[in-house]
């Protein structure tokens, strides 16, 4: 059985197989249907991935149960295990799960019976964003490998980040970070940490990172984000000419991006979410192609 956990698990072959098959799904409308029951497990609020993931499933003919967790028996104490063990118990073949806490390390000897798909974990990855960046990224340079990705923001708290760092790097593009010291990642020491107006000019790629509001109410950082950090008009101007401004959203205008950026021709953000729905296309796809025998893993 296939499940997509996270990003570290995911090797070469497999990521390539995932961003060929999306790229078939956005080059044609037809799609071969698939049968089976996707339900998703959305722990924290989302847009993109969410109706995504939902997109993904009504394109494929998958079968999609409504799960509401302010409705739901979580409310009355029942464990992520005993969910999922229900919904196996139903029939259910795939469970996409987004919560705050880094949920796979739960499941990490389960044998649970259903495919598990990480629609983000806390603080720590989010597989199916970083896949659906690096397809875009291959749909401009025509491959990834020898690319200058710079990731700006909020590493120590982005699960973007993580993820986006292993899934580039095992395609062999270089990921570098920038943005305030209080944003460092003590997990990620080894990736270079470089000054954004120096890599500005050189950079084949711009990933601009939400500031968590929600994280840093009393930082003074924030204040001033975006004259220090953010992609502003003069920057605009110094970015390299064939470079993509990239955000996974969604987007603090005035603070990581200003309006002049976002209507940029550089600009790939809202390509960005149509590559989504490819993306989970292509994953939902791979995971009901490992069927519903035999212990859960991931490839």
């Amino acid at each position: 059985m296939n499940s997509l956990v996270s990003s570290t698990s995911l090797s070469q072959h497999t990521i390539k197989m995932l961003l060929k098959s999306a790229q078939a799904y956005v080059d044609s409308p037809q799609t071969r249907p698939c049968h089976g029951t996707v339900v998703n497990l959305f722990f924290e609020n989302s847009t993109r991935t969410d109706l995504s993931f939902q997109m993904a499933a009504q394109r494929l003919g998958l079968q999609t149960l409504n799960f509401d967790v302010s409705h739901s028996s979580v409310n009355k104490g029942e464990s992520l295990h005993d969910t999922l063990e229900t919904l196996e118990a139903l029939g259910v073949d795939i469970a996409i799960i987004r919560h705050k806490e880094d949920w796979p390390q739960q499941f990490a000897d389960s044998d649970l019976n259903i495919s598990l798909v990480n629609a983000g974990s806390g603080i720590f990855e989010h597989p199916t964003q970083a896949l659906l960046d690096a397809l875009t990224m291959k749909q401009h340079f025509g491959s990834v490998r020898g690319l200058t990705v710079t990731i700006v923001g909020d590493i120590k708290h982005s699960r973007v980040a993580r993820s986006n760092y292993h899934i580039l790097t095992t395609l062999g593009a270089t990921v570098q970070f920038a943005g305030p010291d209080e944003f460092i990642a003590h997990d990620l020491t080894d990736v270079p940490w470089v000054s954004l107006d120096e890599a500005i000019e050189t950079t084949d790629v711009l990933m601009l990172l939400r500031v968590q509001h929600e994280r840093h109410e009393d930082s003074d950082v924030i204040q001033e984000y975006h004259g220090q950090y953010g992609l502003t008009e003069e920057r605009l101007q110094k970015l390299n000419k064939d470079a993509l401004i990239m955000h996974p959203g969604p987007v603090n205008r005035g603070v990581e991006i200003c309006d002049a950026a976002m209507d940029d021709p550089r600009s790939r953000i809202l390509q960005q979410v149509s590559n989504g729905v490819a993306i989970r296309m292509a994953v939902l796809d791979w995971c009901l192609q490992g069927g519903r025998r035999g212990k859960l893993v991931s490839a």
